[in-house]
């Protein structure tokens, strides 16, 4: 089969492909694990091994602009109208590379630790008891908009300091600039991004200098304070990572809880074993719940010198499509991958990827998960699906519309 050809089942446009991807996942990875899509112009990559050993493959690159210009790399420089996208993109952790990117985890790792996220488990508790009671109050309702989507941005926002009365903002922000990380995005999509970048940064900008002024008990005052060997986040930096935390470290969990729910009420036999046991059993049912819907289906890394994956040469200056979605399914490291299981004891999914990106958020969205399914376990032990959900459109950053449930 030629390189092009087992990608013909991936469509990630469709809203069939989009709702159930794993059969095309699963043709890709025997016929064609290393397959170019003309579509989108990338390599897709499909096994879980081939996956794994990309994202520490340090011949890939999140950029490669440490490296080479636009020109010497073959590409072309984005339109200068989506410059503030790219300004508040590019200074996150998430697409830079060494050296740029050790010195500031390094310095964002002094201020976001685990111990500080595990002092945020009574307020997470809290958080998300309140919004499991509404739902409970009400009768039910849609569990995304009324539990899923509220909590984490109340977890970012309290770490950030952003006051209650700005929250509404945050969301919709967010919104707006991951529609940029979608395949082939509009331009429509483009000035959106645009919008939000300019307006959250001008945000951060102002609650930073507030800040500088009268530091609090927050992160954004960590971050400001934070210094090593004489290195200090530059306000840019700062504010991409406050973007980026609320970004990357919402989308998880959001898609993640409901995704999650959805796979529960469709193995009634898993729920029931959760419901028996969910102390014992949430840490892992938080991670098989990770791996069996991944919310990030794909991760995109450029190729800055050429490599061979899978017998196929590819050269520098393409651009690998890693299917987190289908290595986290994959039968040669998953026992009965599409089974549901949520005592699964070996589970090394890839949902927060590997390498120096791994998830620096990856600690508390495992927090939020737990506390969420946990809260809607003790006060709603009725849940009950009440109408099939429909996918959102996006296929990178995956996730459900909505998820209607009666208590």
């Amino acid at each position: 089969m030629s390189a092009t050809s087992g990608a013909a089942a991936f469509d990630p446009w469709s809203p069939t492909f989009v709702a159930h991807p794993y059969d095309a996942y699963a043709r890709l990875r025997a016929e064609a694990p290393v397959s170019w899509y003309e579509p989108s112009g990338q390599w897709l990559v499909s096994r879980y091994e081939d996956v794994n050993a990309l994202l520490r493959d340090r011949r890939l690159g999140r950029t490669y602009l440490h490296r080479f210009t636009h020109e010497e790399f073959g590409r072309q420089a984005p339109p200068p109208e989506h410059e503030p996208f790219h300004v508040l993109n590019g200074n996150g952790l998430l697409d830079l590379e060494a050296p740029d990117h050790t010195r500031i985890r390094r310095l964002v790792g002094k201020a976001f630790t685990p111990r500080m996220v595990e002092s945020l488990r009574p307020t997470v508790r809290r958080l998300a008891e309140e919004l499991a009671g509404a739902l409970v109050a009400d009768g039910g309702g849609d569990l995304v908009a009324a539990v899923a989507e509220p909590l984490p941005v109340a977890v970012i926002a309290e770490m950030l300091g952003v006051p209650e009365a700005d929250r509404g903002l945050l969301r919709p922000w967010s919104a707006d600039i991951t529609g940029m990380f979608e395949l082939n995005p509009t331009e429509e999509t483009a000035r959106r991004a645009v919008r939000a970048s300019v307006e959250f940064s001008d945000y951060l900008r102002a609650l930073i200098a507030e800040r500088r002024a009268k530091p609090g008990d927050d992160l954004v005052s960590a971050l400001i304070a934070v210094l090593d060997a004489g290195d200090r986040l530059s306000e840019q930096e700062m504010i991409s990572t406050c973007v980026l935390l609320l970004n990357a470290g919402h989308e998880a969990t959001v898609n993640t809880t409901a995704s999650g729910w959805w796979a529960l009420f469709r193995n009634p036999a898993e729920l029931d074993r959760l419901r028996a046991a969910p102390e014992a059993l949430m840490p892992t049912a938080v991670e098989e719940l990770l791996r069996y819907d991944t919310p990030l289906q794909m991760f995109e890394r450029w190729v800055l010198d050429d490599i061979e994956v899978g017998g196929q040469l590819i050269p520098r200056g393409s651009e690998i499509a890693l299917l987190f979605g289908s290595a986290n399914r994959d039968p040669d490291r998953f026992a009965d991958p599409d089974r549901l299981d949520l005592g699964r004891p070996d589970n090394p999914h890839i949902t927060f990827g590997a390498g120096i990106h791994f998830c620096l958020g990856a600690p508390l969205a495992r927090l939020e998960l737990a506390e969420s399914f946990g809260a809607l376990l003790r006060l709603a032990p009725g849940l009950t699906l009440a109408a099939e959900p429909r996918w959102k459109p996006g296929y990178v950053i995956r996730g459900l519309e909505s998820l209607d449930v009666t208590v």
